[in-house]
């Protein structure tokens, strides 16, 4: 916070814990196969998460980010409910078809990336405020 800019090995750090956690939960959630290795690398998992490099960033905001995180942390909490009651229907749909419908695993993609957005907002990887919408701050590819 006095820099104004996240030292490069803590962005590292924080950046790999977030991949491998949205890693950890999209196989939970049915949304992406197999289970995860344990690095939290770049490109290592069909659904990823692309992170920016460490950015100067604004103090004033900076200080005052926990507050400001809480609206995008109750629409996170709801996306979150959604898509883990979307995971669980896909289990039983999964287990007569031995396939998870398409809309089931798009939702808890979504749900995913706003989420990573939220924890990237508040471990300072990027000063970018969480948004719904589908083209703004960490994206996901599948590989």
């Amino acid at each position: 916070m006095i820099r104004g800019t996240s030292p490069q090995g803590l962005h590292n750090f924080l950046a790999a814990y977030v991949r491998y956690q949205v890693h950890v939960l999209a196989y939970l959630l049915l949304v992406a196969n197999p289970f995860p290795g344990f690095a939290g690398k770049a490109g290592s998992y069909p659904l990823d998460v692309e992170i920016d490099p460490p950015e100067r960033q604004n103090r004033w905001v900076t200080g005052f980010r926990l507050f400001l995180a809480i609206p995008a942390f109750m629409i996170g909490s709801a996306l979150g409910t959604a898509a883990w009651l979307a995971g669980f229907f896909s289990w039983f749909h999964g287990l007569f078809r031995a396939e998870v419908p398409r809309g089931l695993r798009n939702l808890g993609a979504y749900s995913l990336r706003y989420q990573a957005q939220v924890v990237g907002y508040l471990y300072l990887l990027t000063s970018r405020y969480p948004s719904l919408a589908s083209g703004s701050g960490f994206q996901f590819e599948e590989a």
